[in-house]
C-alpha cells in the first residue's frame, strides 16, 4: 500500500465526481423523459429492465424500486435474455434496457429481438450516437464526462447516473399513479419501516391495564393504582367505572416527584391536587408511528388513548412502541 496518498482527500474527490455527474443530468432531463413515464403508465404490461454488467446490477436495483412504488417490473439480465429469458418479455411490456456505451456485443444482439416483438423500447444509455440510442424508441441520456475511477474505467460516476434517473422514472410514476403511504404499506408488511406504516395505537394500548382514578381518590391509592398496573401513570377520570368517562388529567412519576418536593406530608392530598390538566392524547385509530412523534417532540413516555368522542380507553407506552421495533 502507498503510504504518501491522502484517503480521505480521494473519497472526497470521488464523492465530488458522482455529484457533478447527477447535476448533469437536471438538463437532459426532458419530453424524453416525460413520454417515457407516460409511456410506462400508460401499459397495460409491465416493465422489464434489462442490462449487462454493473448497468444489470443498477436494473436490478430498479425493477426492486418499481415494484415497491406501484410499477410492476421485472428484471432480466442481458446475457441470459438470448439463451432463454426473452420469453418473460409479454406483448404490452415496456423494456428499459441500460448501457454506458450502448454498444456492448450482448446489446447488440438483444436489442433487435425486442424490437421484433413490437414492445416498446426505452434507452438509459450514456452514449447518445451508440446501436443501443439510435436503436431505441425513446433515450434517456445519461453520459457523464468521465468515470470517478482514477483511470477512468470502473463505472462509477455512469452507473450512479444511470441509478438516479432510474429513481427519478420511479417517483414521477409514484405521483402519476398518486402512490400513498398506505399504497407503500401494503407493499412492505414486514420489518420496522412496515410497522410504521401500517401499525395503529389500537394494536398496542390494548395490552395493556387501564390505569384510572377520580379527582378525590387519596394520593396514597393513586400511588397503588400507578404501581399495579405497571404503566407509571394514572389518568383522571369522572367515573373509573364508566366506559366513555372524558380525560380530566393524568398523574405521571414526574407529578409524584413534584409532589413530593413541595410537601412535606401528603395526607389529605388527591389526585385533583396534583394531576397535570389537559395532558397529550391520541385517537386509538391513528398510526402508531404518530404517537411516537408526539412523544419524543414533548418529551414524555406515556399517551392517553381516545376514541373519537374523547372518552378514555386506556394508555400507551413508548416501551409498547419500542418492543415492536418501530423505531
Amino acid at each position: 500500500m502507498k503510504t504518501d496518498i491522502d484517503i480521505q482527500k480521494i473519497a472526497i474527490q470521488v464523492i465530488a465526481d458522482e455529484k457533478k455527474a447527477v447535476e448533469g443530468l437536471e438538463k437532459r432531463v426532458n419530453s424524453a423523459f416525460s413520454e417515457a413515464v407516460k409511456t410506462i403508465f400508460g401499459t397495460s404490461g409491465r416493465v422489464v429492465v434489462t442490462g449487462i454488467g454493473k448497468s444489470a446490477n443498477i436494473a436490478s436495483k430498479i425493477v426492486s424500486t418499481l415494484n415497491s412504488t406501484g410499477t410492476p417490473a421485472l428484471f432480466m439480465h442481458a446475457a441470459d435474455a438470448i439463451h432463454g429469458d426473452l420469453g418473460m418479455i409479454r406483448p404490452d411490456d415496456v423494456v428499459i434496457c441500460i448501457s454506458k456505451s450502448g454498444n456492448t456485443p450482448e446489446i447488440k444482439v438483444l436489442i433487435p429481438l425486442v424490437k421484433n416483438f413490437g414492445n416498446k423500447l426505452i434507452a438509459i444509455v450514456g452514449n447518445t450516437d451508440s446501436f443501443l440510442a439510435h436503436e431505441a424508441d425513446i433515450v434517456l441520456d445519461t453520459t457523464v464526462d468521465h468515470e470517478a475511477c482514477p483511470n477512468n474505467l470502473a463505472p462509477t460516476s455512469s452507473t450512479t447516473a444511470q441509478l438516479v434517473m432510474g429513481d427519478a422514472l420511479a417517483v414521477a410514476l409514484i405521483e402519476c399513479r398518486n402512490f400513498t403511504a398506505r399504497d407503500f404499506a401494503r407493499f412492505h408488511p414486514g420489518g420496522a419501516l412496515g410497522k410504521q406504516l401500517y401499525m395503529r395505537v389500537s394494536d398496542l394500548y390494548k395490552q395493556n391495564e387501564r390505569p384510572a382514578v377520580v379527582p378525590s381518590t387519596p394520593i396514597r391509592d393513586t400511588i397503588l393504582e400507578m404501581t399495579t398496573k405497571r404503566l407509571g401513570c394514572a389518568v383522571v377520570v369522572p367515573d373509573t367505572a364508566a366506559p366513555d368517562a372524558p380525560v380530566l388529567g393524568i398523574i405521571t412519576d414526574g407529578d409524584l416527584r413534584r409532589m413530593i418536593k413541595t410537601n412535606l406530608s401528603f395526607d389529605g392530598l388527591t389526585a385533583a391536587d396534583i394531576m397535570t390538566h389537559s395532558p397529550k392524547s391520541i385517537l386509538e385509530s391513528e398510526y402508531a408511528v404518530n404517537a411516537l412523534h408526539i412523544m419524543r417532540t414533548h418529551s414524555i413516555t406515556q399517551l392517553i388513548v381516545v376514541d373519537q368522542q374523547g372518552a378514555y380507553l386506556g394508555v400507551l407506552h413508548l416501551h409498547d412502541i419500542l418492543r415492536e421495533g418501530i423505531i
